[in-house]
């Protein structure tokens, strides 16, 4: 079973320098692995630190200590002390992220911003703004939506562009932070099927999934992430 996601002893903590440097511990030693076609649910109470973690994994937070390797183009790549282009690539051809929130992007319209990762990846246009236009037809954005810049969408359309950006590219690894937060039952069983169909083309999926049907249905083990005790 290829391994695709391997973190070692990992510990991330915040300092608070607005209030004297005060350490607030998240997690420590932590270690988990995610194999190819599998769905790990990252699971604890609110405050635990399973966004930090999640964000951590795509190197948006520098971890304290440890190691987060990743497949890469055949070999492992340490995003804990990787260097910025080096993350970049990794990004670019490897580990997609959905966040709960689409960065909008003024004047872009909907299509474009769903295609853009294809193409960065050499896709030619017309092949990625196919597959965007299937990705937006199936999370139910009309068509008359799609050459429109998504900044006046509601939440729940914007996170469905923010969804078929993601799928867009069959990424070897996905990151999911609430993926089905705002969205209706029929969208949500859409995103099902997309998950679940990553899975079978042997994507490593790690998730935050709160909703209950969601989680059941995609994860296939429940990764806990302990909260540190703190003084009363």
């Amino acid at each position: 079973m290829t391994t695709r996601i391997d973190v070692r002893a990992l510990s991330k903590s915040f300092i608070l320098h607005t209030q004297g440097g005060v350490r607030i511990p998240v997690f420590a030693d932590l270690d988990m692995k995610v194999h190819a076609g599998e769905c790990v649910c990252l699971h604890g109470p609110s405050g635990a630190g399973k966004s930090t973690l999640l964000r951590s994994l795509y190197a948006n937070y520098k971890p304290d200590s440890g190691q987060i390797l990743v497949m890469h183009d055949g070999m492992a790549v340490d995003l804990a002390s990787a260097e910025p282009w080096r993350v970049v690539e990794v990004r670019r051809r490897t580990m997609g992220y959905v966040s709960q929130f689409l960065r909008v992007i003024p004047r872009v319209s909907t299509l474009d911003i769903v295609a853009d990762p294809a193409q960065m990846r050499g896709v030619a246009r017309e092949q990625a703004e196919a597959r965007a236009g299937d990705l937006l037809s199936r999370l139910n954005i009309p068509r008359r939506l799609w050459s429109l810049a998504p900044a006046t969408f509601s939440g729940g359309e914007q996170q469905r562009v923010n969804i078929a950006r993601s799928f867009v590219v069959d990424y070897p690894v996905l990151l999911l932070d609430e993926p089905t937060a705002s969205l209706d039952a029929a969208n949500r069983q859409t995103v099902i099927a997309l998950i679940r169909e990553a899975k079978a083309r042997g994507t490593a999926v790690v998730g935050i999934f709160h909703d209950a049907e969601v989680r059941d249905a995609v994860a296939d083990r429940l990764f806990e992430v302990a909260q540190f005790q703190r003084a009363a």
